[in-house]
């Protein structure tokens, strides 16, 4: 038996290896500063960001005049290794910009993202180049666009885009003329974030992110359009491997109960967010459930089938010894069975993963049902 043992102890091991890494992804830390003048919509933004409304009790609170006094962090409320931080607004405190940033703690924070809801001013500039100074990476958003439209709107002449294109033009011109090179703008309203360069912005940090860090941001990033659903179900099929060798390595069905639970919660479908997003637009939870399509929805019908994928693994596994004593060629059976129920288990999760035509299925049917945009912050259009 020294070769079973051998291989229960390859198993383990390889087991820890995995989880190991799958827990250093978990865990990869990622702090954002949200920094601006005061009344620039700061706080929204925070919120918008981690999925919730300004009514949410984890809500970073909000209001017309500033709301922020000191630096305060804001988890995720479904990945805590990632903070917004809501920065108390550069106008409102006795700092010079260099002492700004000692004063917020600079170093921790893997980039700025600076707001404004008019134009960039003097302080921004000042803080944009300290920042720059620093070595650190910034943003600028330009925030509340939904009340610009909405002010253009009543001219004779109006169009949407030439508006956010003087809107665009203007912000970085004046950044220009105060020699920040090359400023890079986002248009943005936090009442509508599927509109505007919302989406534009996620992709730009994604991109300008160290790898190991844009995992965590993708996984982050509210649901606002079908391109970040896409982005995020590439993140969880590249961990699919993973998952499918520990369910087999460990022989445990808790592997995939668990891998159920994340994908739920990273496209919505956990009974605490469908249940928000019913309180939040006042439809019914029938309802909500009635437009979705995603097996994933149906947690009984998931767990049988990984549980049917396991036992079939284990009884083939202990067929491959049952009456004989294990030898080179019956341990090279296990492995070669082992092998193909990991293969057999990662094309399970796989299809039950994949399947972009209910995604777009469930897209038109949110349209078609009229479910609010904020629907999509907590019902991702489904898989």
């Amino acid at each position: 038996r020294d070769e079973y043992k051998a291989m229960n102890k390859s198993h383990e091991e390889g087991a820890a290896k995995i989880m190991e890494l799958l827990d250093q992804q978990k865990n990869t830390p990622l702090n954002i500063a949200i920094t601006g003048e005061s009344g620039s919509g700061k706080s929204t933004f925070v919120n918008v960001f981690r999925g919730i409304t300004d009514e949410d009790e984890s809500a970073a609170p909000t209001g017309p005049v500033e709301t922020t006094k000191e630096v305060t962090p804001y988890h995720h409320p479904k990945y805590p290794n990632v903070k917004l931080w809501d920065l108390p607004g550069i106008g409102t405190t006795t700092f010079p910009a260099d002492k700004y940033l000692e004063h917020v703690g600079f170093e921790k924070f893997d980039f700025f993202i600076i707001i404004s809801d008019t134009r960039f001013r003097e302080n921004d500039v000042k803080l944009a180049r300290e920042i720059q100074r620093m070595k650190k990476t910034f943003y600028f958003v330009r925030s509340k666009i939904d009340n610009d439209i909405r002010s253009e709107q009543k001219k004779r002449e109006f169009s949407a885009e030439d508006t956010l294109t003087t809107i665009r033009n203007s912000c970085t011109e004046g950044l220009q003329n105060e020699d920040i090179e090359s400023p890079q703008v986002f248009l943005v309203s936090a009442f509508e974030p599927h509109l505007y360069d919302f989406s534009n912005l996620g992709e730009t940090l994604e991109k300008q992110l160290p790898a190991h860090k844009r995992h965590t941001l993708l996984l982050a990033m509210p649901v606002i359009n079908l391109e970040i659903v896409n982005k995020k179900k590439e993140v969880f099929q590249g961990n699919i491997k993973y998952h499918a060798a520990l369910s087999v390595l460990l022989s445990s069905s808790a592997v995939l109960d668990k891998l159920i639970t994340e994908y739920q919660a990273g496209f919505g479908l956990d009974c605490e967010s469908l249940q928000k997003l019913a309180d939040r637009t006042g439809l019914p939870l029938t309802d909500l459930k009635a437009v979705m399509k995603s097996p994933l929805t149906d947690n009984e019908r998931v767990k049988a089938l990984f549980t049917d994928i396991l036992s079939l693994s284990a009884r083939a596994a202990s067929g491959a010894v049952d009456g004989e004593e294990l030898n080179f060629f019956s341990a090279l059976g296990i492995l070669g069975t082992t092998a193909l129920s990991c293969w057999s288990t990662y094309n399970s999760i796989n299809r039950l993963y994949c399947a972009n035509e209910i995604l777009e299925t469930n897209l038109r049917n949110m349209v078609s049902n009229q479910i609010p945009w904020m629907a999509l912050l907590w019902l991702p259009l489904t898989l």
